[in-house]
């Protein structure tokens, strides 16, 4: 079965994309769309997969146009499926780590014979008697002080009731300080002799401590060398013909690639396009079955690149094609006007619209934040009190003075501040209200999503009440009672929260034209008079 797959029906009718598409924010193409159907009925007919792919897998695709014209797709899975990374219908790996004979299993060999000798000596039987005879040495140093401490009490009882008869020669004082001066001295020889003989015990278990921790040290030197090998061996090409290894991808970021780096979907695809010859024209990844445990991923739903493992190497990959801007990193309309819903002396309250940035990003300075400042000229000091994420629109507080920015900002540490967003979900909610409580965490492999994990999480409560419910969709209010990073968004989307993405999420559901979540309303106690106030501002949705 060859790798560049034709389409099943006629693709005459369909316009050919303008440009390749942007991996981190995008909406399929109709081609794209039609590829993903003949790799989900390919799917479905391996039932000897069935278990694997319903405990969930990231697939890809990638729709080019071969030397003859012809249109076809690539097709690809991220990891590895069915105990292999090369199955006839899909693209093989940038680099095999599978290979019985290659760089990483031999490598992984020798690093698995010290896990081994480190597993033998930390359960020796000879170690396990070092720290028995260490327990019941200690064990006799406590038994024996706690008898002569008590031998001691006595002495000193019957020392104090001679005293108290009185009528004491000095002789008799003297022997009676003695046996007192005696027995101190010989609670700190007993204690010594012990001592002495748990360091002997230590000295030996420490013989076996120095090999386990050689042994691990030498692990360790050998899993980064090994690493850093295998990843010079993961050659990726971009459209100009250019070829680097990942290590030479990350090295402007001061870095060596993350675990995973190189394999999935997206690398795969354009490595095998731009070997083959072929003309890549968009593509899109989407996910097969159950969500992993403690993410948010929906069965058939389209996802953007990730980030930490393939930004780096997509950037590289993606030179020399014509790509989509990314609208995240493109600015507003310029000439756009403030939306000011409230203004005094100390303090103004926006409307934010989706799309931008509260503050400046990185790969863009356009912001809510520019804006304010250069249409208010007076506000000096700190002027950010909280921040919307750029997808979200809504009420955000600007102060114009540092005392009204540490006033606010102390409210919102305090959790006085209340907040009310309206959301519209892609799903049925069936309860009219509830609590949702979930901590979360970022998803150190996938910044910027983050992830549920009940261990590790920090505390993350929203309230919820369903405002209206529509043919497939559900509006509702939600009232954040921390404020974690995409709490809401987490919240309404994972299994064990309202399990309804946000309409437009493309972190945890599906993109759209924008993201349907808008901070409606905002309670606070006004910094100079003292005054409660409540903003509100209808979304647009």
């Amino acid at each position: 079965m060859g790798k560049f797959h034709l389409f099943q029906s006629s693709v005459a009718a369909v316009e050919l994309p303008r440009q390749f598409t942007c991996p981190f924010c995008y909406e399929p193409h109709r081609l794209a769309l039609m590829a993903v159907e003949q790799v989900q009925r390919y799917v479905a007919s391996r039932t000897d997969w069935a278990d694997e792919m319903a405990a969930g897998k990231m697939l890809g695709v990638l729709v080019a146009k071969d030397d003859e014209g012809r249109l076809g797709y690539l097709a690809a899975f991220s990891g590895n499926l069915a105990g292999s990374v090369r199955h006839d219908f899909f693209v093989p790996p940038v680099y095999d780590l599978l290979d019985p004979q290659g760089e990483f299993k031999r490598g992984e060999a020798q690093i698995t014979a010290i896990n081994h000798e480190v597993e033998r000596l930390e359960q020796a039987p000879e170690r396990a008697q070092l720290q028995q005879r260490e327990s019941a040495a200690r064990q006799q140093m406590a038994d024996e002080m706690a008898d002569f401490k008590a031998l001691m009490t006595r002495h000193k009882l019957e020392r104090d009731k001679r005293r108290a008869m009185g009528n004491l020669t000095d002789e008799e004082q003297e022997k009676l300080l003695d046996q007192s001066r005696f027995e101190k001295a010989e609670l700190k020889r007993i204690r010594q002799r012990h001592q002495a003989q748990l360091a002997d015990i230590a000295d030996e278990m420490a013989l076996f401590q120095h090999r386990i921790d050689d042994l691990k040290a030498q692990r360790k030197a050998m899993s980064e060398a090994l690493q850093e090998r295998i990843f010079r061996l993961f050659i990726v090409r971009n459209a100009l013909g250019e070829e680097r290894d990942l290590v030479q991808v990350f090295k402007p970021l001061g870095t060596l690639p993350p675990a995973g780096a190189g394999e999935c979907c997206a690398p795969r695809l354009l490595n095998y396009a731009y070997k083959t010859g072929l003309h890549p024209l968009c593509m899109a990844e989407f996910w097969w079955g159950a969500s992993p445990v403690g993410e948010v991923r929906h069965h058939g739903h389209f996802y953007p690149a990730c980030r930490s493992k393939c930004k780096p190497i997509l950037d590289f990959m993606l030179q020399g094609l014509d790509v989509e801007d990314n609208p995240l990193e493109e600015p507003m309309a310029g000439n756009m006007p403030l939306d000011v819903i409230y203004d005094d002396r100390w303090i103004t309250v926006l409307n934010k619209p989706s799309g931008m940035l509260t503050v400046p990003g990185k790969a863009l300075e356009d912001s809510l934040l520019t804006r304010y400042q250069a249409s208010h000229p007076e506000a000096a000091g700190p002027i950010v009190v909280h921040r919307l994420d750029q997808e979200t629109s809504g009420l955000v507080i600007f102060a114009k003075e540092k005392a009204a920015h540490k006033a606010l900002q102390q409210q919102f540490e305090n959790h006085t501040i209340k907040k009310q967003y309206i959301a519209l979900l892609d799903g049925q909610v069936s309860q009219d209200e509830g609590l949702i409580d979930l901590p979360l965490m970022p998803d150190i492999d996938d910044r910027p999503r983050q992830r549920v994990d009940p261990k590790n999480g920090k505390p993350a409560m929203t309230r919820y009440r369903v405002m209206e419910r529509l043919e497939g969709m559900t509006r509702v209010a939600l009232e954040p009672l921390t404020g974690r990073t995409h709490q809401l968004r987490v919240h309404c989307s994972h299994p064990l929260g309202l399990n309804c993405p946000i309409v437009g999420d493309r972190l945890y559901g599906t993109a759209s034209t924008r993201l349907m979540l808008h901070a409606h309303a905002i309670t606070f106690v006004h910094p100079a008079t003292g005054r409660e106030m409540t903003m509100t501002a209808p979304p647009a949705f």
